[in-house]
Order: C-alpha cells, then structure tokens, then sequence
C-alpha cells in the first residue's frame, strides 16, 4: 500500500501546522524548514502556489496520495452540494480516518496500519481497506482477538475526552457508531477547501 513515508515534522514546520498530531519536533523549532527558515522566503505568493499548498495539507493530513485525492474530489464534484465541503466529508468517511477519530489510534498512519493488520471491523467483518468509505450506520469495531492490544488501549485512554458529534464510541465493547456525514462546521481541520476546487477547476 502506497502512502507518505518522509520526514513529517519537516511537513509541519511548512505548513506551520502539527497536521500529523502531536510532535514534540515541531513545537520547538515551528518555523518554516530551510537554512533562514521564514527569512529566506521573499516576495508574495502567487495564487497558484496558495492553492496548491492548500491541496497538499489537505493530503497530508488526511494521509491520501495525489491519484486517490484526484478521485475523491471527482466524485465530490459529480455529487449534489458544496465540491468543497463534499471532498472533506468523503476523507471524513475513510475507514482509517473514523479509526482515527474514536481514538482507536493515535494518528491516521496508525490507524491505517491498524486496518491494513486486520485489527478493525465494520458491521462484525474484518475490512483491510483504509479507504473504505463508510456509510451512516456502521458499526466499528476493534477485534475480539484486538481488544488487549497495548497500543489500542493507551491510544483510547489518551482520547477519552475528545467527542465528535457525528460518532459514538462504546468504551465497553471497543466499538462505534458513523452516525452520519460530518457537516463542514464540525469537521476540525484548518483547511481551506475553496482553494482546493480552484485548483482543480483550471
């Protein structure tokens, strides 16, 4: 399975933004990567170039390489409603990116090795895809044979506060709900989608 292996907290310190969770790198030194770091960078950026920043924080953090975004944002394009909006819901509805968020694990790349490993269910079978899309109404779930894994546990102690409006989590049985569809407000991201459709409407 392809996905970003690089230096993350050299992305980061790009985008000015801890997009991979929390690292401890880039609270210290987060300021843009190079020798001069901001003041090596002159003059305004151009449209194009805030554009195209915009598309690659988008993947970054949602961890989705260019062939599978371009195809989301197809689909988001093809579907009734807001492109923008659209294309953030369906990375919403990405199987790893739900693991992610009920705190099954800690980051998405976790939670992509998590899924890819066999550890997740969706309506009791095991799904290995981490782009699978959700629909409102399923059920994730950790493993039976999952359930002690030392990491799943510290990852859902770390996260027993976070709340999502469009999820509900059962601490008892390791397993939770998709409610439904996030609407843009309740999706936490700073990103700025109009930008991204901009982009791809030239």
């Amino acid at each position: 399975m392809a996905r970003y292996t690089g230096p993350k907290t050299k992305i980061a310190r790009k985008f000015g933004e801890a997009i991979f969770g929390e690292d401890k790198n880039f609270e210290k030194r987060n300021f843009p990567p190079g020798q001069h770091g901001a003041a090596k960078r002159r003059g305004k950026k151009s449209e194009y170039a805030t554009q195209l920043m915009e598309k690659q924080k988008a993947k970054y953090t949602y961890g989705i390489l260019e062939r599978q975004f371009s195809n989301l944002f197809k689909k988001a394009q093809a579907a009734q409603g807001i492109t923008g909006e659209i294309l953030l819901q369906l990375c919403e509805s990405r199987l790893d990116n739900v693991v992610y968020r009920m705190g099954i694990s800690p980051s998405r790349s976790g939670a992509r090795q998590l899924v890819s490993h066999r550890h997740i269910t969706v309506n009791g079978e095991i799904v290995n895809i981490p782009s699978f899309r959700l629909k409102e109404g399923d059920v994730v779930a950790v493993r039976e044979k999952s359930k002690s894994l030392q990491a799943i546990e510290s990852s859902l102690i770390a996260s027993s506060n976070t709340v999502y409006e469009w999820l509900t989590w059962n601490a008892d049985k390791k397993e939770g709900t998709f409610v439904k569809v996030p609407e843009r407000l309740q999706i936490p991201e700073n990103i700025k989608e109009q930008l991204i459709v901009e982009l791809y409407s030239k």
